[in-house]
């Protein structure tokens, strides 16, 4: 077992095409041993938004503050703290931070499939 504070958990800025104002910690991943599920926590600065994407697994989000609204091909869907969000395989989607504080959340994804989406 293993037991760490987020700020000990090194945040990097998410450099991929269409990524603005968004960084990432990789919570527990491969080096902690995880076998089966990794956990990465994202930030979302006022105006920012992560890449429209999509991939061949799901992946199960908790909003821990802010608000905004993910985007989807049904359409926008309001979020905000304490909502849990789940994304379906190859769903096209975005999340954007369209309040005035930061969103955070915890994002869960297959270790095999591990990225900073």
């Amino acid at each position: 077992m293993k037991v760490t504070p987020l700020p000990e958990h090194t945040q990097h800025d998410v450099h991929l095409e269409g990524a603005d104002r968004v960084r990432m910690r990789l919570l527990i991943g491969a080096d902690d041993g995880a076998q089966n599920f990794y956990m990465r926590h994202f930030e979302i600065q006022p105006g920012g938004q992560t890449p429209h994407h999509q991939h061949d697994y799901e992946h199960e989000v908790m909003v821990l503050k802010g608000q905004g609204f993910a985007k989807s091909e049904q359409g926008d869907r309001p979020f905000k703290a304490g909502d849990v969000v789940w994304v379906p395989p190859n769903e096209k989607h975005r999340f954007v931070n369209n309040g005035n504080e930061p969103v955070e959340f915890l994002c869960l994804v297959p270790a095999s499939r591990e990225s900073s989406q």
